[in-house]
């Protein structure tokens, strides 16, 4: 049996990429503040950056697989990933990332695939690209890059922030000229699951197979949540259509590992 780490379990992606995977495999986490519930978990291990040896816990543990679904500073980010790909060099290990769009947030003018050349102006995007390019000097069956588009699903961040604007009057900051594609979590951790069995190697990109603009998105899923006459703020950041998309190409997954936009409105209100 696979034995799974999980850096950032305690995270909303992190903890439903744990639920998802507990029941399959050995699957271990790591969380950052004081939480009774998952000392008691001895499937859990509190973990601190900025203070605790990484690799004193893989030593320990002996990951056959890492997904790294970390948040935090990024400087401490970037140190933790040099020290799993250490590890994953001198030890039967790889590691699964999860990257964002954003590393494409420099072109504008068309949606990016797999093998695209990647180029942030964002900070957090030129921070995703030092880790993947690390990554992809590795030998392909070390590591998975994920990148994700915005990822929505019921109590997401995302849609929690939504619903507390909504609930207060309060505008939100829509984008009409940026065209997107979206995710969901449950498909994200289906997804994962479905790479680790097959031992899928290399980059893929897990947003939905069609695009929108921001804007549209937003209405959709306020609309679907039950609020009909949001208030919006437009931002204009350009005269034309700006694109901040992924899209699979090279690794395709089954069609029923696949999500459109309309499928992630409706996961914002299934139970």
């Amino acid at each position: 049996m696979e034995r799974i780490l999980i850096l950032g379990a305690s995270g909303f992606i992190g903890n439903a990429i744990y639920k998802e995977l507990r029941s399959f495999f050995d699957t271990h986490g790591t969380y950052f503040r004081d939480n009774p519930g998952l000392e008691s978990n001895h499937q859990f291990h509190q973990y601190d950056m900025e203070t605790d040896s990484l690799d004193l816990l893989l030593y320990n543990l002996k990951p056959s697989i890492i997904i790294s679904a970390v948040r935090g500073s990024f400087a401490m980010q970037l140190a933790l990933h040099y020290s799993a790909i250490s590890y994953i060099l001198t030890n039967p290990c790889k590691l699964i990332f999860l990257s964002s769009a954003n590393v494409f947030d420099a072109f504008t003018n068309y949606p990016s695939y797999e093998y695209d050349k990647t180029l942030s102006q964002s900070v957090y995007g030129r921070f995703k690209i030092k880790i993947e390019n690390a990554l992809l000097r590795l030998p392909n069956d070390k590591y998975n890059i994920l990148r994700l588009p915005m990822v929505f699903g019921q109590g997401s961040p995302r849609i929690n922030e939504i619903k507390a604007l909504l609930d207060l009057g309060e505008a939100i900051e829509v984008f009409p000229n940026v065209v997107i594609n979206v995710t969901e979590i449950n498909k994200i951790t289906q997804q994962i699951h479905y790479i680790i069995n097959r031992k899928q190697q290399g980059v893929l990109h897990l947003g939905s197979s069609d695009l929108v603009h921001q804007k549209d998105f937003i209405q959709d899923v306020c609309e679907i949540l039950g609020y009909e006459n949001p208030l919006f703020k437009n931002v204009y950041d350009s005269n034309e259509d700006r694109y901040l998309a992924v899209l699979p190409k090279d690794n395709l997954l089954p069609p029923n590992l696949q999500i459109n936009v309309q499928q992630v409105v409706e996961a914002t209100i299934k139970k």
